[in-house]
């Protein structure tokens, strides 16, 4: 048997079964133009996400870059502002510097000034001192008893006696705090009854140390307005007139003779003395009052009362010059209106001013 005659070929109809077969197999593959469609479109797909992704972050950089710019133009706005505020400083700094300058200017000027017035008001008291002392001078020699008598009488007493008279004090100035329009002269319209008056609820010791303190205030300020005038070769003794002189006792219970000055400094000091005393004049509640306060309050108030009356016998015409003459006037009213309502000082002590008190009764300012 050949070989030719052992092969089997098929026959149609498996020709045909095979090609049917072979082209649903084909029919089940993809398309080679299929796939490079679909790759194409994928790949597209992926640089469309790309190129949104660049702008993306181009778009925020760009944000970065306007953020930074926009935090930097601040600075520099904020620098400015810093700058400006610092120069604003600075002028005000020397705005305040000059003026100061100009103010310590202005000072020296009105120091400078206030000691050419000063210089000025010396001489004028001292003129006026030298004008009303001529004056008083020639009123005393025409007043005098030994007036009468001839020019060789006088002449020859004077010269016998010039060993044995002690030096004369300055003349007074009586006549002029009694004549008007200094008499009249008064800062209070009235009397002062109502305003030395106890008022209600306050206890009478608590009251009278009140007031006693605040004469004393007002007394020391006026002193220091003519303290420097007050000296010991004008003023050997401390008086109130030609006929009443002040002894001072001294630490041994013996009355001294004292200038003017160290009298009135040594009141002062003791009253002030007095004053600073929490047992005589106690400043806390629960403290009761010392039983020896109405013999103080009275030897007080008497020193004040002597002070204030060499000041209108010797010192009246400075507190005119200094047209104080209102003030005084109305705390010497006010001072004579407080002993009068609780009658703490004895008539007698008040004589050397006896005139003045009544002048000022007279025009209602004091009511005994």
């Amino acid at each position: 048997m050949s070989f030719f005659s052992s092969l089997r070929f098929p026959s149609r109809k498996q020709k045909e079964s095979n090609n049917n077969s072979n082209n649903s197999s084909n029919s089940n593959l993809p398309s080679l133009g299929t796939f490079y469609k679909q790759q194409t479109s994928s790949n597209s797909s992926i640089l469309q996400q790309k190129q949104k992704q660049q702008q993306l972050q181009q778009q925020q950089q760009l944000q970065q870059q306007q953020q930074l710019q926009l935090q930097q133009q601040q600075r520099e706005r904020e620098l400015q502002q810093q700058q400006a505020l610092q120069q604003q400083q600075a002028l005000q700094q020397q705005q305040a510097l000059q003026q100061q300058q100009a103010l310590q200017q202005q000072q020296a000027l009105q120091q400078q000034q206030q000691q050419q017035a000063l210089q000025q008001q010396q001489q004028k008291q001292h003129q006026l001192q030298q004008k009303r002392s001529r004056m008083y001078l020639n009123q005393q020699a025409s007043s005098s008893k030994t007036s009468v008598k001839s020019k060789s009488q006088m002449t020859s007493m004077s010269q016998q006696n010039i060993a044995q008279e002690p030096p004369q004090s300055p003349p007074t100035l009586e006549a002029m705090f009694l004549s008007e329009p200094f008499v009249s002269t008064s800062l209070v319209k009235g009397s002062f009854k109502t305003i030395v008056k106890l008022p209600k609820y306050v206890d009478l010791k608590e009251w009278v140390a009140l007031n006693v303190f605040e004469f004393y205030t007002n007394l020391s300020q006026f002193h220091s307005v003519i303290q420097e005038y007050i000296t010991p070769e004008q003023y050997p003794t401390m008086n109130a007139g030609r006929d009443v002189d002040y002894l001072w006792l001294d630490a041994n219970n013996k009355n001294i003779i004292l200038p003017a000055n160290q009298y009135i400094d040594l009141a002062l000091s003791w009253i002030n003395n007095k004053i600073n005393d929490r047992n005589l004049f106690p400043t806390s509640n629960g403290i009761a009052f010392a039983n020896n306060f109405p013999r103080d309050v009275q030897r007080i108030m008497i020193q004040m009362f002597r002070i204030i009356a060499h000041i209108y016998y010797h010192h009246f015409d400075k507190i005119v010059h200094l047209s104080l003459e209102a003030h005084w006037n109305s705390f010497f009213a006010h001072f004579i209106s407080f002993i009068n309502e609780y009658r703490i000082i004895d008539k007698r002590e008040l004589l050397p001013l006896t005139n003045l008190i009544e002048a000022f009764e007279k025009q209602g300012r004091i009511i005994s």
